[in-house]
């Protein structure tokens, strides 16, 4: 087997001998997006896909998120398209992806509001563990900052299709119909 097949197999999760895990029906991809606090949300400026992680909340009909003014806002702004990947792995061999697409909208006023309690509600437990003992890690409770946790701007995603298959050649469709420029001239050989 050459080197680049195998790596291949290794990206999209398959190789020779080994099968794919196959679809999610609905019902797992809700679960997915459910039981993860981080995804990826990407966007494009009509020329370039740009990507990047985000904490968000699933509240069973849309993706809620915060961001700040900057790049991602700026494209979101202008094409409110958006795809939305989300996973969970255990190991190379376990795990499970699911696509959604939708579309950007920015809230305001008490819908923003009511969207980052909602957010801040489900998030809360996982921002600082009653384990974590302040002198284990010479910082003083009056000197953690929480500023940068929440975000001016409130945001959800409302979806219009969730991905029906977890399997490398529907992911690779994905991303070579994204960038097809980029996609045709990259290799993972390139710097």
């Amino acid at each position: 087997m050459s080197f680049f097949r195998l790596y291949a197999g290794l990206i999209f999760g398959r190789t020779k001998n080994h099968k794919m895990l196959g679809e999610l029906n609905e019902l797992q991809i809700d679960h997915l997006l459910l039981s993860q606090v981080v995804g990826r949300i990407a966007c494009t400026n009509g020329k370039l896909p740009y990507i990047v992680p985000v904490t968000y909340v699933f509240d069973g009909k849309s993706i809620i998120g915060q961001t700040r003014e900057g790049r991602k806002l700026e494209m979101l702004r202008k094409n409110p398209n958006v795809c939305f990947e989300v996973d969970s792995m255990t190991n190379m061999a376990n795990w499970q992806s699911a696509l959604v697409f939708g579309t950007f909208i920015e809230l305001k006023g008490r819908t923003a509001q009511k969207a980052r309690e909602y957010m801040v509600n489900h998030l809360w437990p996982l921002l600082t563990s009653d384990t974590v003992h302040p002198h284990e890690h010479q910082v003083s409770i009056s000197s953690v900052d929480d500023s940068n946790r929440i975000k001016p701007v409130m945001y959800k995603i409302r979806i219009k299709e969730k991905s029906e298959r977890l399997n490398g050649s529907k992911r690779a469709q994905a991303i070579a119909s994204a960038a097809p420029s980029a996609a045709a001239s990259w290799s993972p050989f390139s710097f």
